[in-house]
């Protein structure tokens, strides 16, 4: 698959597997299937009112419950992924799977069951099914990444792939719902718009997963899961779940980083903090939406460039330098805000274009991070098997992300708690209120501030972490004499075996 090479290094060499270009481009594709999904359940809460009579707040608890049975399934999945092993590879079984759960939940919320009288216990097994297959697609897209290839110059380009094919995805269906499906149902969500989605989405994903076979075939193969000397060495057991938390400092520091990140993210991402943000505070709710829009040219380029940052410094340098970067610029957009706490930056023309100006550089910074932090996923895995022996790809990716959805699911409630802070007891923020200090204080503690600690807990992390370009070195140098020595000791079963059926002719 693809193509070797060595690398030297202070007297030492590392053999690197590298995967085509085409491999790459094809292969991603699977995260691009899965992101068509990801886009169009957000209309699961009409699916629920609409085709199931429920009501909106039982649906929110419904939602919040999902994402916690998400968390719970993920590393039950992964210990699943990483125990079952196929002659013809592991990862096109469970994509076909997941794929296949996903497309037929939601074609029964969306279209099959919908309106047809059917009652909550029915939507809820459907919806909590639909997680277990996406379940499987996620899990199955992070065990990509270190299969394919363990260059480090070329993982985190494999972080920039992911992330183009995630934003032009998300454009795509935006625009296609907002454009053609909706005007054609009356500009009103139905059930008749909500059986279209489902049927582009479907459609849709399924083409983009039989492209990403193509590119899978290269690479799913048995002898790609395996970095012990033995295959008794090999097998991932329950306690190994344990074990992996509680020894493997690399993976320690890593969730710290991703995590704290996750979770700042995820508040900020809040559409109440965006409605005091761009709606008070700027003055300009539609400013929102354009910038969504137009940052995916300034998003791109911070990837890229971050990815070849990573593929020359190694993950760990690469996330404390943006990191550092990005905490520099949010402090600006801090002082940016009290300097302009007075009335809405929408009303002088100077400010607002310094704001835009500012803010997609930070969302680009914040794509920047990502990149390598991606790549990292894949360097612990490694990592953990130069330590025990053992490669679980799965068991790794599932812990990581049962503490990172544990962790995050509380972003809604943080939130909500920060605007009661400031006398929103009662009702919701809306794009009309009053500019007030209050306000714009609330918007630089949690919109700029609590990125801020996210990112000095990753420098933190960084700094501790075992898992550096140094180490990698030595990490695929130790895996790769494992290899040989597997292949030598199987060599010499096989003739000895071969010399006893001879003497017994």
């Amino acid at each position: 698959m693809g193509k070797e090479k060595q690398i030297q290094t202070a007297n030492e060499s590392a053999q690197y597997r590298r995967a085509k270009t085409s491999t790459i481009l094809l292969v991603m594709l699977q995260g691009a299937s899965c992101a068509c999904f990801y886009s169009a359940i957000g209309s699961v809460s009409y699916a629920a009112n609409l085709g199931f009579g429920i009501s909106v707040l039982l649906v929110g608890t419904l939602m919040t419950l999902a994402r916690l049975f998400d968390g719970i399934t993920d590393p039950i999945i992964s210990m699943v992924i990483d125990k079952c092993n196929t002659r013809f590879g592991k990862i096109r079984l469970f994509c076909i799977l997941g794929w296949a759960i996903m497309a037929f939940s939601m074609k029964m919320m969306y279209d099959w069951c919908a309106g047809k009288g059917h009652s909550l216990v029915l939507f809820v097994t459907i919806y909590f099914l639909y997680y277990i297959g996406y379940t499987f697609m996620n899990m199955i897209g992070m065990l990509i990444s270190p299969v394919m290839t363990n260059d480090p110059k070329q993982r985190p380009m494999i972080g920039v792939c992911s992330t183009a094919y995630t934003y032009i995805i998300n454009i795509a269906l935006s625009i296609v719902t907002m454009m053609v499906l909706l005007p054609s149902a009356g500009n009103q969500y139905t059930l008749e718009l909500l059986a279209r989605v489902s049927n582009f989405t479907v459609c849709l994903s399924g083409v983009l997963l039989l492209l990403s076979m193509i590119g899978l075939s290269r690479i799913d193969k048995p002898e790609n899961f395996i970095a012990g000397s033995s295959d008794k060495d090999e097998k991932v057991k329950w306690k190994d779940m344990l074990n992996l938390l509680k020894d493997n400092k690399g993976l320690q520091c890593y969730i710290l980083a991703a995590t704290s990140d996750k979770l700042a993210m995820t508040i900020t991402g809040q559409s109440i903090i965006g409605t005091l943000l761009y709606g008070v505070v700027i003055g300009n709710m539609q400013l929102s939406a354009i910038l969504n829009i137009v940052a995916i040219v300034p998003i791109l380029i911070f990837a890229v460039v971050s990815g070849k940052y990573a593929g020359k410094n190694g993950s760990q340098k690469s996330i404390t330098f943006w990191s550092t970067v990005a905490i520099v610029v949010n402090t600006i957009l801090i002082v940016f805000m009290l300097m302009n706490a007075g009335s809405p930056v929408a009303k002088s023309m100077p400010m607002m274009i310094l704001f835009v100006i500012l803010t997609m550089v930070q969302n680009g910074l914040r794509v920047a991070v990502s990149i390598p932090t991606g790549s990292m996923m894949a360097d612990v895995v490694d990592y953990e098997a130069y330590r025990s022996g053992k490669y679980m790809p799965g068991t790794v990716a599932g812990v990581h992300n049962f503490i990172d959805k544990a962790v995050s699911s509380v972003g809604a409630v943080v939130a909500t708690f920060c605007i009661t802070l400031i006398g929103y007891k009662e009702v919701m923020p809306q794009p009309t209120d009053p500019k007030t200090m209050p306000v714009v204080i609330l918007i630089c503690a949690v919109f700029y501030g609590l990125p801020i600690l996210g990112w000095i807990c990753s420098l933190i992390a960084m700094k501790k972490t075992p898992v550096t370009k140094e180490m990698m070195i030595e990490v695929q140098k130790t895996i790769a004499e494992r290899k040989n020595s597997r292949s030598e000791n199987n060599r010499v079963v096989d003739e000895i075996e071969s010399v006893q059926q001879q003497e017994e002719e």
